[in-house]
């Protein structure tokens, strides 16, 4: 592949992330946070990719005749995953991924404050099994939670709520699995958001995939909900 190629190439890479950036594209891929990293790093991409360009393309009175050499029209192929990326992008990862990885080890820690004010009060699933298995619930004693997840299924077929933890990327994403029992069925197809009210249960059990603690929620109500813009947590 010439050098004018290559430039083409990256401008159509950088484009394609600042086009993400730009959008909640890119929440897709990363944490919220590395969005101004993003846009930076397209916008110096494209800037590099024009200028090798006006560079290639300038005119010079040493230049030689341009069609003196070709350059093997193969290298153009790596357009494509480029232009894929620009026209079609992946969901952000799901029910597949919580039924294939072992929930997330919750992080210990020596004190968890107590929740705050509100009934329901919104907690997030982490910091739900935290709470669980590492205070006994003693911060969760009396209060109504209210979680927000996607739907998947658990080691014994039932209902289990999930979202995905990332660090960084999606490349690091792991899940957070939260049991659900008693309460009204949950019947909706694994994949679909939901937002569950209820209580602290004393039950728990163990994934299979990894032998981790799962946590559970008594289930008072709960409802379909559209994919929040940051799904994972």
């Amino acid at each position: 592949m010439n050098r004018q190629a290559q430039a083409v190439v990256l401008l159509l890479f950088g484009g394609a992330i600042v086009k993400a950036a730009s959008t909640d594209l890119y929440l897709r891929y990363v944490k919220e946070g590395l969005r101004p990293f993003l846009l930076l790093t397209g916008a110096f991409l494209v800037a590099t990719a024009l200028f090798t360009l006006w560079y290639e393309y300038r005119p010079r009175p040493d230049r030689q005749d341009a069609h003196a050499h070709h350059e093997p029209g193969v290298g153009w192929l790596l357009l494509l995953p480029v232009i894929a990326l620009l026209l079609v992008a992946p969901p952000a990862l799901g029910a597949f991924t919580a039924g294939q990885a072992g929930t997330l080890t919750a992080a210990a820690e020596s004190d968890y404050g107590p929740l705050p004010e509100g009934d329901p009060v919104p907690v997030g699933l982490l910091d739900y099994a935290s709470r669980s298995i590492y205070d006994d619930a003693r911060s969760l004693a009396g209060r109504r939670v209210q979680l927000t997840g996607f739907l998947s299924a658990g080691p014994d077929g039932g209902p289990m709520l999930a979202r995905i933890v990332v660090s960084c990327c999606a490349a690091d994403g792991r899940p957070i699995k939260i049991g659900l029992t008693g309460g009204p069925a949950v019947d909706v197809p694994s994949g679909t958001w939901i937002q569950v009210t209820g209580r602290h249960s004393t039950r728990r059990a163990k994934d299979p995939v990894n032998q981790a603690d799962i946590a559970y929620l008594e289930v008072e109500q709960w409802q379909p909900i559209t994919p929040p813009k940051q799904q994972y947590e």
